[in-house]
């Protein structure tokens, strides 16, 4: 062999080697560069380690596992649920979970305002599909067998509200039985496959993971071998039949097949004659979407901002426009049936439908006390939540302010009256919202604090086509109703809900209507898209920005040639207060405030008062124009990430 030949092959085989080298070294990079996939200068976050724990066997377990992490050099944070701002969770990459059930498949208190917070977002579409998008997860749950369907079902909902915001979950959930004494074994194994795919950066079916969960060859979810939960066994359920709704009313809204079993029953609902307003599939649906129903006719629910006031974020509009104080407002109705079905109904007509009170009654004293108890309930589930001070926290444990504007038609309920002296007596303020379907009602009120009429359209057909009312003769007991707001002494509002390419062009058709009702303010609020549902058309081009909000409220205001000024606004809420000019601007300052204390006393005295007696001066803050644009700014704003999958 010559010399030049050797020479070539040495150089043949170097070059060989040298790519063989290289492409080994890339492969591994690329399995590094997986777990972040967008790499920049910064150093990388920590992965959080989050313990749900009541025993202590979560914490425990997740200790254990913590160590294993930091001994394979991998940088985690062992994290406590009650110490974390939930808002944070879309700059995470890298969570693990060990989480434990508790009573009724429900988690520890702790981890209640985290687990609500996933809960309500996976639920909500204006959050967003791909809010946590840039994150991965795994699941490890910690339960008890001997609760049976419960069992574990606080890692599951976990796993199921991740999945459902975008997140990518790296390994199935698994499930540990603390009563089977094989924990240990099932959690060491979990942790073992976790560590793997830490290590090297592929799901458990051995390809590198994407944005969604690993599944197996048939396309479905892949779950551990250790749990025992089989969806496609799950036994039929029998819905109750009522005649109080008909499936117009629920449709698409009824709790799903596996989601609630009801039993039959002999009386179909029926006591002494009477039916229940909320029968077991109207009472599920509502449930669902976090009401504690009342006895066999009323609600409460906690509203966001009295959340968000508790935390010190903020309050609503009706802070702005009114100095109500949002943490100690409770939102509650004697009455969830309605005789409108509005097309933009935010409750998308789960709730039932009447013309007239035809069911069973609850006492007043009992509704009201019930109330206030499950209100109170709810405001102590914030205790530990960020933001919320002692302070703040026993002051929403005594409510100040009930809205009866919750859901369905509070004046339907033949004893209003009686129910809203108890909160009066209790020195609880009052504001009632009546659709305007019942005059005679709205006549034989006694004093509320501020008395609403919703004002949807101006004329007869674009009030039928938004409020689909079911009396024939709505337009009659519209206007009437209307008339006898003007009868009040009290402060009067007309509330006009704007959707657009519905009634934003009315502006001749609602200035001629402020004269029957004559009404102190009127609240002209942009519509609140509430996705798509059966029974309503609408779409996010039917709403209105805030800028249209202001253009309309400013046309309408000049038409009404002085007699009505733009007082207030609240950006935030997309809403915008008139008030009546010579009323409430003295001297050039406005007085939509209310003196809530006086109107307790003037309450108690039982003379005659008018809306004179009760009203205090707006603050600088709140007043239409404002920088602040109606937020307080004694409190701390906080602005959320929005994250939405792209239409391109």
């Amino acid at each position: 062999m010559s010399t030049s030949s050797a020479r070539a092959r040495l150089a043949l085989i170097a070059l060989l080697s040298a790519t063989t080298f290289y492409c080994f070294y890339k492969s591994r990079r690329l399995k590094q560069l997986s777990l972040n996939p967008n790499p920049s200068s910064s150093p990388p976050r920590k992965g959080k380690l989050f313990f749900i724990s009541q025993t202590g066997t979560s914490k425990a377990l997740a200790q254990r596992l913590l160590k294993l992490l930091a001994s394979n050099g991998l940088a985690f944070e062992l994290v406590d649920p009650s110490s974390y701002e939930p808002e944070d969770l879309p700059k995470e990459t890298l969570v693990l979970i060990v989480a434990s059930t508790w009573d009724d498949g429900q988690p520890p208190p702790s981890a209640k305002f985290f687990t609500n917070w996933l809960a309500e977002s996976a639920e909500d579409f204006r959050v967003g599909s791909m809010l946590l998008s840039q994150c991965r997860f795994s699941v490890f749950g910690v339960g008890s067998r001997a609760y049976g369907a419960s069992f574990n079902a606080v890692g599951r909902d976990l796993s199921k509200w991740m999945r459902a915001l975008g997140a990518a979950e790296i390994l199935p959930v698994w499930e540990g039985d603390v009563d089977d004494g094989d924990i240990d074994q099932v959690f060491e194994a979990w942790s073992g496959k976790l560590m793997r795919f830490l290590k090297a950066g592929v799901a458990e079916n051995g390809v590198a993971l994407g944005n969604g969960v690993g599944v197996d060859a048939e396309g479905e979810a892949e779950y551990s071998d250790v749990s025992d939960y089989d969806e496609e066994e799950e036994e039929e359920e029998t819905v109750v039949e009522s005649g109080v709704v008909d499936l117009e009313d629920i449709a698409g809204k009824a709790p799903s097949r596996g989601t609630v079993t009801v039993a039959k029953t002999k009386t179909n609902g029926i006591v002494n004659g009477k039916r229940d307003m909320v029968t077991p599939v109207i009472r599920a649906s509502l449930e669902k979407q976090g009401y504690k129903i009342i006895g066999s006719h009323s609600g409460v629910k906690i509203c966001r901002w009295t959340k968000s006031q508790l935390r010190g974020r903020g309050g609503c509009y009706k802070h702005s426009f009114y100095g109500i104080e949002s943490h100690r407002c409770m939102e509650a109705t004697p009455s969830l049936a309605c005789a409108n079905k509005c097309v933009f109904c935010w409750r998308h007509h789960t709730n039932p439908v009447g013309k007239s009170w035809q069911w069973k009654m609850d006492d007043p004293l009992e509704i009201v006390k019930t109330a206030i108890d499950l209100h109170s309930k709810m405001i102590k589930q914030m205790k530990g939540v960020p933001g919320v001070t002692l302070e703040r926290l026993t002051e929403g444990l005594s409510p100040r302010h009930c809205a009866l504007s919750l859901v369905g038609e509070p004046i339907m309920y033949p004893e209003i009256n009686t129910l809203v002296d108890e909160l009066h007596c209790r020195r609880i303020s009052t504001f009632l919202v009546t659709n305007a379907q019942f005059p005679e009602k709205i006549r034989m009120l006694k004093p509320i604090t501020q008395l609403y009429v919703s004002v949807d359209a101006a004329t007869k057909e674009s009030l039928k086509a938004i409020d689909r009312p079911l009396f024939g003769d709505f337009w009659e007991r519209f206007i009437d109703s209307l008339k006898a707001l003007k009868e009040k002494q009290q402060r009067t509002v007309y509330r006009l809900t704007l959707v657009k390419g519905w009634n934003t062009e009315e502006i001749e058709a609602y200035y001629n209507i402020f004269s029957i009702g004559n009404p102190d303010f009127v609240e002209i609020k942009g519509v609140t898209y509430c996705g798509s549902s059966a029974t309503s058309k609408l779409t996010m081009e039917n709403v209105p920005w805030h800028a249209d909000v202001k253009a309309f409220s400013e046309a309408l205001a000049l038409r009404s040639n002085g007699e009505y000024e733009v007082a207030c606004e609240h950006v935030h809420s997309c809403c915008v207060l008139l008030a009546k000019t010579k009323k409430f601007k003295i001297n050039g300052q406005w007085f939509t405030w209310i003196d809530y204390e006086k109107f307790h006393d003037l309450v108690a005295s039982g003379k005659p008062f008018d809306s004179n007696d009760y009203m205090a001066a707006t603050p600088s803050w709140a007043v239409y124009g404002a920088v602040e644009g109606g937020f307080d700014p004694y409190q701390s704003r906080y602005r959320k990430e929005r994250h939405h999958r792209s239409n391109q």
